[in-house]
C-alpha cells in the first residue's frame, strides 16, 4: 500500500447518532456508555473512526444541533468521564472519535447569544447577525428557513430581527467577527487535545453570509429558500482556511464538511493539501430523486447513468488531490435500501449490493448505524408519531401548499430523517434490545427480523456481508489505494468500475436491477471471483447481484 496514505484514508468511519445507538441506563435514551459497550460491534465491520452526533450541553430544539456550551457533555449522555472512557477503551481497538462541529449557528441558550440579545453595545453584540426591519417592520430580507417559517426572528431587548438557517432556537453565528471565530477555534482545539480523532463541520456551507436582500419567491407563501440565497457564499473559504491553520495544522487528525452546495466540479477547491477539508460530503447522489429540495411531494424519476455519473465525477476530481468520503445514508437521509430500489426488492440483496459500492469505492466509506443491518424507512401514517420538527413542518408545508393529507404522509414515507433516527436493533426482544425503559422514538416495525444478533448468526445477513468485505477491503490492498475507472458507462442496469494499483485490478459489477442482466465476459478476463452476493454465473449477473473479481498487472 501507498505508505503515504493517512489513517483515516484506509480505515471504515461509521456514523452514531447516538440517543438512538444503545442505551445504558434505561432511559430510553441512548448514551456515550451505550457505545463503549458496542465496540466490539463496531470493530467487526472494520470502524476505524466513530463520527458522533453532538452531545454537548443542548436544549435539544433539534436534537442537539443546538449547542449551549461547545465544552460540557449534555447530561442525557452521560459525564466528561464517560466521555474520556469511551476516546480510552476505542483508542485500545484502533477506533478514533471523531466529534461534530456545529460552527453555523448555536443554541439561543448559548450564553454568547444571550448576551449578544441583552442589547446592542455588550461585547458580544455583534457575534450573531442582527438586522433592522424593513419600514413597514417586516423581517429584513424574505428568506424562507431550511425548517419553513421566516429565517428572521424578532428580538424586543434589541429592537431587530436575528438570522437563523434553521429553526429560531438555533441563531446563526457571525463569521465576519474574528472574536467570535477565534472562540471556535478554542473549542475545537480543546477537543483535539481530549483526544479526539477529527471533526465532521456540520452545515458549514451556510457561514459566510451574501449580501442581504430579497430572492425570487419560489412558492405562494412569497419567501425564497435560505439555501439558494447563502450556501457556498464567496469568501467563504477565506474563513475555512483560517479554521484549518488554526485548528488542524500540526495535529493528527481529519475533516469531514457537510458542504451542501458544493459541486463535484468545486471539490479541488474544498479539499485535499490545498484546500479546506480532507474530504466533504456533497450530495447529489442522495438528492437525486428530488425536484426541489424544499418540496418532498416533488419526486422525479433517475437513472442508474445518472447515478453513476454524480459518483464518477466525485471520484475524478478528488483524483489528483484530496479524498472522497462514500456515503449513502446519515441521519438527516433515508434509509439506503429503500431510497434507491423498489419497496418489493430483496432488502438483504440491496443492503449487500449498497455494501459492496460503499467498501470499494475509492474513498473512506462512512457507514450510518443500521446501514450493516440493511434497516429500512418507517411508514408510519400519523404524522404524531414522528419526533423530527423537520418531517412535521414539511408536512404541514405540503398541506399548506394544497396537497392532500395522503400525499404528505406519502412524502414523509420517503424522507423523513425519522427513518434514519428510530433506534438501533440489537436483537428480537423487547425494544429491539435498545433499551429497557421507554424507547425515545418507536422501534421499526422489521426489528424481529432485522436485529444485530440475528444477523450475526445468519451467515448470509447483511451483517455478515459488511464483515467480509472488512477483511476484503483489507486483504485487497488495490480497494483502498488504487485508482477509480468506470466501466460500461452506457448501462443502465450494471454499475461497473475497476480499483487498480501497481499490482492487481479489482472489477466490481454490480445489477441494481430486480432481473438478471448479462454482461460481456472479457470485462474479467484472467480475473478471480473474489467475492458475490449470489450463484455468480459468467458473464451474468443474479437480481441485485454484487460481485468483485481480481486479475495481476
Amino acid at each position: 500500500m501507498n505508505d503515504t496514505m493517512k489513517w483515516w484514508q484506509k480505515t471504515i468511519a461509521y456514523e452514531i447518532y447516538i440517543r438512538s445507538f444503545y442505551d445504558s441506563d434505561g432511559d430510553g435514551i441512548g448514551d456515550l456508555n451505550g457505545i463503549t459497550e458496542k465496540l466490539d460491534h463496531l470493530k467487526s465491520i472494520g470502524a476505524g473512526a466513530l463520527w458522533l452526533t453532538p452531545c454537548y450541553r443542548s436544549p435539544q430544539a433539534d436534537n442537539g444541533y443546538d449547542i449551549a456550551d461547545y465544552y460540557e457533555i449534555d447530561e442525557m449522555f452521560g459525564t466528561m468521564d464517560d466521555m474520556e472512557r469511551l476516546i480510552h477503551e476505542a483508542g485500545r481497538r484502533d477506533i478514533r472519535i471523531v466529534m461534530d462541529l456545529v460552527f453555523n449557528h448555536t443554541s439561543d441558550r448559548n450564553p454568547w447569544f444571550i448576551e449578544s440579545s441583552s442589547s446592542r453595545d455588550n461585547p458580544k453584540s455583534d457575534w450573531y447577525i442582527w438586522r433592522d426591519a424593513k419600514p413597514d417592520g417586516s423581517a429584513p430580507t424574505n428568506w424562507r428557513g431550511i425548517f419553513g417559517g421566516s429565517a428572521w426572528t424578532w428580538c424586543e431587548a434589541r429592537q431587530q430581527y436575528y438570522l437563523h438557517t434553521f429553526l429560531k432556537e438555533q441563531p446563526d453565528l457571525n463569521w465576519e467577527n474574528p472574536d467570535m471565530r477565534n472562540a471556535l477555534y478554542d473549542a475545537a482545539s480543546y477537543w483535539v487535545k481530549k483526544g479526539a480523532g477529527g471533526f465532521r463541520m456540520d452545515a458549514v456551507t451556510y457561514i459566510k453570509k451574501p449580501e442581504f436582500r430579497d430572492g425570487v419567491p419560489d412558492y405562494g407563501d412569497g419567501m425564497c429558500a435560505i439555501h439558494n440565497m447563502t450556501a457556498n457564499t464567496e469568501g467563504i473559504l477565506d474563513f475555512l482556511h483560517e479554521f484549518k491553520d488554526r485548528v488542524q495544522k500540526g495535529n493528527d487528525i481529519f475533516t469531514v464538511g457537510e458542504a451542501n452546495g458544493v459541486s463535484a466540479a468545486d471539490l479541488p477547491l474544498w479539499v485535499g493539501d490545498k484546500g479546506v477539508f480532507d474530504m466533504v460530503f456533497e450530495f447529489g447522489h442522495v438528492v437525486i430523486d428530488l425536484k426541489d429540495e424544499t418540496n418532498w411531494a416533488e419526486r422525479r424519476d433517475w437513472t442508474l447513468k445518472e447515478l453513476k455519473h454524480l459518483i464518477s465525477e466525485s471520484q475524478k476530481n478528488t483524483a489528483e488531490s484530496g479524498w472522497y468520503p462514500v456515503f449513502f445514508e446519515n441521519h438527516d437521509q433515508p434509509r439506503c435500501v429503500s431510497h434507491y430500489f423498489p419497496s418489493d426488492a430483496d432488502r438483504k440483496m440491496t443492503g449487500r449490493l449498497i455494501g459492496t459500492l460503499m467498501y470499494t469505492l475509492r474513498g473512506t466509506p462512512f457507514v450510518y448505524q443500521g446501514q450493516e443491518l440493511g434497516m429500512q424507512n418507517v411508514s408510519w401514517n400519523d404524522i404524531n408519531d414522528y419526533n423530527d420538527i423537520s418531517t412535521k413542518n414539511h408536512y404541514d408545508f405540503l398541506i399548506s401548499e394544497g396537497y392532500s393529507a395522503q400525499q404528505a404522509m406519502e412524502a414523509v414515507h420517503h424522507f423523513s430523517r425519522d427513518s434514519a433516527r428510530t433506534p438501533m436493533q440489537w436483537t428480537a426482544g423487547k425494544n429491539a434490545g435498545f433499551t429497557t425503559g421507554i424507547p425515545w422514538l418507536k422501534i421499526n416495525d422489521d426489528y424481529p427480523e432485522c436485529n444485530a444478533a440475528s444477523e450475526s448468526e445468519d451467515m448470509t445477513s447483511v451483517l455478515s456481508w459488511y464483515r467480509r468485505l472488512s477483511v476484503l477491503r483489507d486483504q485487497h490492498r488495490e480497494l483502498i489505494d488504487g485508482s477509480y475507472l468506470e466501466i460500461m458507462k452506457d448501462n443502465d442496469q450494471i454499475f461497473a468500475f475497476t480499483r487498480r494499483n501497481d499490482t492487481h485490478e479489482a472489477v466490481i459489477l454490480l445489477n441494481f436491477t430486480g432481473q438478471a442482466v448479462s454482461y460481456d465476459k472479457e470485462i474479467i478476463e484472467g480475473a478471480e471471483l473474489l467475492i458475490t452476493s449470489a450463484d455468480h454465473t459468467k458473464g451474468r449477473l443474479q437480481p441485485y447481484e454484487a460481485a468483485v473479481f481480481e486479475r495481476r498487472v
